[in-house]
């Protein structure tokens, strides 16, 4: 991204170019981050091949979709578009830090009223992307058999192909035999949920609103989304108490949420391998 790229991108959203400089932002697995910053306001904008700007468009909408909620803040979506083989996706620019307990504790009762945003049927209007990986969220009825043909089997049918050495299809039988048997008749709320959150993607702004980005949303069983903040860590009991407050938990959350962690696990092996491979096997081990 140079300055006449940047300045192509600030023309298109209709921006004052005069003083504008971009600077890149390090960090990030998947794209590449810029701050533009014009004599009228900041933008971050992410930047992808136009060959993976299906990832930005599937971002857009989930953030979109987020806001829509009410429930939660997100950066606002300001535009998109391609330029030079690259994609890309502008937003307002936030200033952001590391939660505080009370910021955990607004992020947690604000995350049980996103959840209350329901639908008919669990999935989505789209496919959209967990990281990279493509996720399909073909509408559906039952939760027990969208979590297992739409989540865990197309995990484990990439692991499949990418290691072959290992016979992760003779795993599937006996996982999806254990999961009906123990949840068949679970049949939560179809919810909205963020579906990648985190700690990375969880974060407060400089007057302490607690702000959620980078999603792979869909409606599913609202543990899914506390199943992931537990997995890498970084929420604090105020954040599960004050949602628990607001939501309590149904019977038999423990018992589900390491099922709604596998799927996650797969996905990271499937992204980085060891030692997340590794990690797979012992946990479908252990469910199983």
């Amino acid at each position: 991204m140079d300055l006449e790229s940047a300045s192509h991108i600030a023309r298109s959203l209709g921006l004052d170019e005069r003083g504008l400089h971009i600077d890149r932002i390090p960090g990030g697995d998947i794209a590449e981050s810029w701050l533009i910053a014009a004599s009228d306001c900041r933008i971050f904008l992410k930047t992808l091949p136009t060959s993976r700007a299906g990832v930005l468009s599937a971002e857009a909408d989930g953030l979109s979709a987020l806001a829509a909620a009410g429930a939660i803040r997100t950066p606002r979506v300001i535009g998109s578009g391609r330029i030079h083989e690259q994609a890309w996706l502008a937003m307002e620019f936030l200033d952001l830090d590391q939660r505080s307990n009370r910021a955990d504790r607004e992020l947690g009762r604000s995350l049980a009223r996103l959840h209350r945003s329901s639908n008919p049927t669990f999935g989505w209007h789209r496919s959209n992307f967990l990281g990279l990986t493509p996720q399909s969220n073909q509408p559906s009825a039952s939760w027990a058999e969208f979590f297992l043909w739409q989540r865990l089997g197309p995990q484990l049918d990439r692991l499949n192909r990418h290691d072959p050495t290992e016979d992760w299809q003779a795993l599937q039988r006996p996982l999806f035999e254990s999961w009906q048997k123990r949840f068949s008749s679970h049949r939560p709320q179809p919810s909205l949920i963020h579906g990648d959150l985190w700690n990375g993607n969880a974060a407060m702004t400089d007057d302490g609103e607690p702000v959620i980005f980078d999603p792979a949303v869909h409606y599913a069983d609202r543990e899914c989304d506390l199943a992931m903040t537990r997995l890498f860590g970084g929420f604090s009991d105020h954040f599960y108490s004050a949602y628990d407050a607001e939501w309590p938990p149904e019977p038999g959350r423990d018992e589900r949420l390491p099922w709604y962690q596998l799927y996650h696990v797969l996905n990271h092996a499937n992204l980085f391998g060891q030692p997340y491979t590794d990690r797979a096997k012992t946990l479908i081990t252990r469910l199983v």
